[in-house]
């Protein structure tokens, strides 16, 4: 099937236009990602009337280090080394279309560890696993108002299906809020129904301008829950839960110490009474949002007519929710913890988390550390420790040592010989560089070894959310005018401060800092408050930071 895509601004949607085929599509590949190079032409229609950028992009004098070569230091230029670390630690490639992504097997697995314990956390809370269609009508999205504004111009729009024009435009999903209702309409009738609690692992399109890899992609992974409750109370209840199971893979999984918050009226989700958030601190001190969890109230359920019987049979409509983490997370990761030696990964959530390096010199010694390297593996491994023997031989061990440092491997053992006579090895801990890192003469004896490298992999992950929370508290000023506010985030910090300003005052902080508003957070300060812009008395204070 042929079929063309475009993405037109909402008011020519249905306005005969000239359709793109395939066959004038150039076709340039785009070039691996560590040689640095734009993207080839791509020709489409898009709500702008510019072609996409990508933050990956850099100036044409600079280059960055190919996999042999040292990564560009963060504090030289935070963007080059991220992309570095993507590189050479083989996480994602650049797709041949503009703005999209291969995710390596490497960064794949984050991925999956992610799903492993959100899949957990889902089912233990009622949900269940579902598919929805990735093709939307595009009458769909008509009928939620601010739906339809707040996705306009990120829409990506089939108008080409088998050869002939669509009777009806098909819109590749951004997000399934739409079709969910349509099918919730059909499955609910009564009381009885209710709640119904689903998830999705899924891809979502959005037609971004600017990209980059993990952060904001054209296609990205994603699971997003759709619920229907009989009560607001409900589906409130429902909306803190999936934010706080979020905070909680956030700190005990990803180390990554977020602030979780309710969102302002201008940064809610299109559609939502109230969005709540995750904001993480990246180490370039921008926020990242990496997670939010939306209650959507009825506005969905009153557009598609979502309704059931209620125990005294009246018609109502269904209250609803949905939420929703992404592969963005995998970059806040790589952003939180990596050092200018590359990735540094809590163990958690390590597709590897011990690589053992054996080191030998003379054939005689090859076949005695093999053995007792492949031993070790097999003790870990058997306490249920994931681990990666690194035996090929075309590498020399100090190459292994930085490849698998780059890689934020949290463990290392090396065994040569003086090690198997002395029946111990030597662990070095990604996340203490150098000689202070190191431990010699650790017995290979099982249950020592076993206790002992499990006790480090809890010190490595208690370690890592140690030190990211230090960072961000101390990267976050308390201000009460606005002078202070805009002094705060001049400076590359995040202020926090009372807030009871208009959406206007909101909208002039943004263009004359570049900051938002991140999130009400949900620990706030007891006590009286005035406004740090207006003076007026404020329930609340407000997170502002630049962000991603």
């Amino acid at each position: 099937m042929v079929v063309s895509l475009r993405v037109p601004s909402l008011g020519s949607l249905f306005a005969p236009s000239k359709l793109f085929s395939p066959q004038i599509i150039r076709q340039n590949r785009c070039q691996p990602l560590r040689r640095r190079v734009p993207y080839a032409a791509f020709s489409a229609h898009s709500a702008a009337s510019s072609p996409p950028e990508t933050e990956d992009r850099v100036d044409g004098n600079k280059t960055r280090a190919k996999p042999d070569q040292v990564i560009t230091p963060r504090s030289q230029d935070f963007n080059a080394w991220y992309l570095d670390v993507i590189a050479n630690a083989e996480l994602a490639d650049y797709g041949p279309v503009r703005g999209t992504m291969v995710i390596r097997p490497y960064g794949y697995a984050i991925w999956e560890a992610i799903q492993d314990y959100l899949n957990v956390k889902f089912k233990e809370t009622g949900h269940s696993n579902m598919y929805f269609p990735q093709f939307i009508p595009y009458s769909f999205l008509e009928k939620e108002a601010s739906h339809v504004e707040g996705f306009s111009p990120e829409l990506a729009v089939v108008t080409i299906g088998g050869g002939k024009e669509l009777e009806e435009k098909l819109v590749v999903r951004p997000t399934s809020e739409t079709i969910v209702n349509h099918m919730f309409t059909q499955w609910i009738h009564s009381y009885r129904d209710l709640p119904l609690l689903v998830n999705q692992w899924a891809n979502v399109t959005r037609w971004e301008m600017r990209t980059k890899l993990f952060l904001r992609t054209l296609e990205f992974l994603w699971q997003e829950g759709h619920t229907a409750h009989a009560t607001p109370e409900e589906a409130e209840k429902e909306a803190l839960q999936m934010i706080d199971v979020y905070t909680k893979f956030a700190y005990e999984q990803a180390a990554i110490p977020v602030i979780a918050g309710r969102k302002s009226n201008i940064e809610r989700f299109a559609g939502a009474l109230k969005t709540y958030t995750i904001e993480g601190m990246m180490g370039d001190r921008k926020a990242l949002q990496a997670g939010t969890s939306h209650n959507l109230g009825q506005n969905f359920s009153r557009a598609f007519e979502t309704q059931f019987t209620d125990e005294n049979g009246q018609r109502q409509h269904v209250w609803q929710t949905s939420w929703a983490i992404s592969t963005r997370f995998v970059g806040g990761i790589i952003m939180t913890h990596g050092d200018d030696a590359g990735l540094m990964l809590p163990p958690k959530i390590a597709p590897t988390q011990v690589v053992i390096v054996p080191i030998w010199k003379k054939e005689e010694e090859r076949v005695g550390v093999l053995s007792a390297a492949s031993s070790v593996k097999e003790v870990l491994q058997s306490a249920g420790i994931k681990v990666k023997l690194d035996d090929s031989d075309q590498r020399t061990p100090g190459w292994k040592f930085n490849f698998w440092e780059m890689k934020g491997v949290p463990l290392r053992i090396e065994i040569g010989p003086r090690d198997v006579s002395s029946g111990s090895v030597v662990i070095s801990r990604r996340d203490v560089p150098g000689k202070q890192g190191k431990v010699f003469g650790i017995s290979m004896e099982p249950s020592n070894l076993e206790a002992y490298v499990k006790d480090k992999l809890d010190e490595i992950q208690s370690s890592l959310l140690a030190r990211a929370t230090s960072f961000r508290d101390s990267n976050i000023v308390d201000v009460s005018t606005y002078d202070e506010l805009k002094a705060a985030i001049s400076s590359g910090k995040w202020a926090r401060g009372p807030w009871s300003a208009s959406d206007a005052d909101e909208l002039r902080v943004k263009e004359e800092t570049g900051a938002t508003i991140r999130c009400f957070p949900f620990e706030q300060p007891q006590g009286l408050k005035a406004c740090l812009m207006t003076g007026n008395p404020a329930e609340e204070v407000a997170i502002f930071a630049k962000s991603y």
